[in-house]
Parts: structure tokens; C-alpha cells; sequence
């Protein structure tokens, strides 16, 4: 990097800069084979196969509607070790704490994360704990790593993907973006959505059960749906043709997109994955996912398509066609 380069806020929202930031800066200089598959987690060969996998938390504010910090960090870390087929199993918890922080909301906090982690079914083995300076923190940053076994048989790689197979969304897009956003000073409207955090290894081990043609599975947080479908088809010898009718929009995210001009495929979730799956299994995945709660709402969504290569489109409602290209930086920022 150029000496009079700086790091932005929009390095960290997920967008074209945090990936240009991976590609560039990290990657060249930790490359190694399983790094570079850029994935939620790290598999790491063993028997049984080991899923790595870690993350930082920053969201602001810490508590929103349907969740908090220490919910969306447990949720969080168990689901991008699900998507990779493994089932969650145990997680490290690193607090680093603002001087003069209140000790009720931290008791909170951290109740929250017992709770999210009785629910999944995975422990909090280790952590640490760090206070800094007042005004040297914003508050409270949780960083996280977890562990899972993936079983034998179990192959979800980007890889497997095929023109003509379809892609499965586990529900509406934009819920836990519009939910922090309603608790962000300076917005003045009141709006009924929840953020979706929640932990998704219940339902993708029914995903897997249904079927062994799924071939890679994706959760849309930063940068949301359009950024996770841009991740799958990026550099490769295909594309991803989405429907607007077929995605599910919820009528205040709707409301509050159309109001501040934001594009709901581009808003943050916690509690929903992208599912690849070859045609001839989609119906029953999409059965079996809308058995569970999480996924009562789930909709297949689009195709693998042969062109264009490495792009996502889009087929509107007037029967229109555009192209989902991923954003430079996140409409939202400290959004997770």
C-alpha cells in the first residue's frame, strides 16, 4: 500500500474496499491453500475434519430490537462454522472494555450469550479480558474464534457449484440492518422489524439431512445478500440470476429502504444462509427448511446460470434485468 493510504471506516463494512483490504494487504502476506479459499471458516484436515473459525464485533449500538452484542457474537461465530457444514461445538470469547463502562448492561451482555449459546448447543471454553482508557474504545468490542467437527461425506465448497443449480434464501433480507438503524441517534421514525440474529446450526443440520446435493452455503451478513451472491460467482466461469418477486422483503424494511434510499439486498442479516443446491433436490431442501422456524419464509430465489460469468443479476418486477454488483462499501457501517 501507498504510504499516504489510511484506513477508512468503509475498510470494515464489507463492501469492494474490505475485500480489496483482504486480497491486497492480508492475504498476500498470510497466503497459504486454506486461506485462500476465503470461506466462513477454515477446514482443517483431521479426523475428524476441524471447521476454524473467528470474528470481531463492533456493532453500535450494543442492544437492538431482537438482539444485542453478546448474541450477535455467539450467533454470529456458530453460524459461519454451520454454513460450513460443521457442527458448532466450542468458542473463545475475548472482551475488550471501555474504562467507566456499567457493569449492568455488561451483566446483560453476557447473560445474552449464555442464553444464545444454550441454544445452539455449544460451550464458551476460554477468553480474556482487556479495559482500556476511557474515549480509547467505543464502549465494548467482542471478538470471538469457535470450533466444529464436519462429519465425513459432508463437501460444501464453492466448487461443486453447477450451471442450472438453484439457490435457496432461508428468508426476508434487511432485518437486522433496519433494526440497528432504528436505534441509531439522529433517525427519527419508529418502525416494527427485529433484528433475525439467531443461531442457524438447528436448522442447516436439517439442510444437510435433506439432501446430499447441496453444494455451498453462504449466511448474508455485511454487505448482505447481494454481497454474499457476488462472493459465490467472483472470478468464476458462471453467474447467479436472482427474482425480485421471489425475495422476501419485509413491508418496514420496505418502508424504511424507500424512505432513506437504501437497497434492502445490500442490508446485513444475522439468522438467514444462501443455500446452493443442485435443481433436482430443491424442493425438498426448501420443504425441509421451511419446517424450522428460522426458515419458515424461505424461498428458492434464482439459478446458476452459464452468463454472464462472474456476475450476479437481477429479474425485476417489470420484467426488467439489471446487474447486482457489490458495493465499494457498506450502506450501513459497525452494523455486526
Amino acid at each position: 500500500m501507498k504510504g499516504d493510504e489510511k484506513i477508512l471506516l468503509s475498510h470494515g463494512s464489507g463492501g469492494k474496499l474490505t475485500h480489496d483490504l483482504i486480497r491486497k494487504f492480508f492475504l498476500q502476506r498470510f497466503l497459504n491453500p486454506i486461506l485462500l479459499e476465503l470461506t466462513d471458516s477454515a477446514l482443517v484436515d483431521g479426523a475428524p475434519k476441524l471447521a476454524f473459525t473467528t470474528d470481531s464485533y463492533v456493532v453500535k449500538p450494543l442492544f437492538f430490537p431482537g438482539g444485542d452484542i453478546g448474541k450477535l457474537a455467539v450467533a454470529g461465530t456458530v453460524n459461519d462454522l454451520a454454513v460450513m457444514g460443521a457442527e458448532p461445538k466450542y468458542i473463545s470469547c475475548g472482551f475488550i472494555i471501555e474504562e467507566g463502562h456499567d457493569m449492568e448492561p455488561l451483566c446483560r451482555i453476557v447473560d445474552s450469550m449464555r442464553r444464545t449459546a444454550e441454544a445452539a448447543g455449544v460451550l464458551i471454553v476460554t477468553g480474556d479480558t482487556k479495559v482500556v482508557g476511557k474515549d480509547e474504545a467505543d464502549q465494548l468490542f467482542i471478538n470471538t474464534s469457535g470450533i466444529g467437527f464436519v462429519d465425513e461425506g459432508v463437501r460444501l465448497s464453492v466448487n461443486r457449484v453447477r450451471v442450472g443449480d438453484r439457490i435457496i434464501l432461508s428468508g426476508s433480507v434487511g432485518d437486522h440492518g433496519i433494526a440497528v438503524l432504528s436505534q441509531r441517534g439522529g433517525f427519527e421514525f419508529e418502525v416494527n422489524v427485529k433484528s433475525d440474529c439467531a443461531p442457524l446450526n438447528g436448522l442447516i443440520s436439517k439442510v444437510l439431512a435433506a439432501s446430499d446435493k447441496v453444494k455451498f452455503m453462504r449466511d448474508p451478513t455485511r454487505g448482505g445478500l447481494a454481497t454474499a451472491l457476488n462472493e459465490i460467482v467472483g472470478g468464476r466461469e458462471f453467474g447467479i440470476l436472482i427474482e425480485e418477486e421471489k425475495i422476501p422483503v419485509k413491508e418496514g424494511v420496505r418502508a424504511v429502504c424507500e424512505l432513506l434510499g437504501l437497497d434492502p439486498l445490500y442490508l446485513a442479516n444475522e439468522g438467514k444462509v444462501v443455500v446452493v443446491v443442485a435443481s433436482e433436490d430443491a424442493d425438498q431442501v426448501l420443504e425441509a427448511m421451511r419446517q424450522d422456524r428460522l426458515g419458515k419464509d424461505a424461498e428458492i430465489i434464482g439459478t446458476v446460470v452459464e452468463e454472464p460469468k462472474g456476475m450476479v443479476c437481477l429479474k425485476t418486477v417489470i420484467s426488467g434485468t439489471r446487474i447486482v454488483d457489490m458495493l465499494v462499501a457498506d450502506q450501513l457501517p459497525r452494523i455486526c
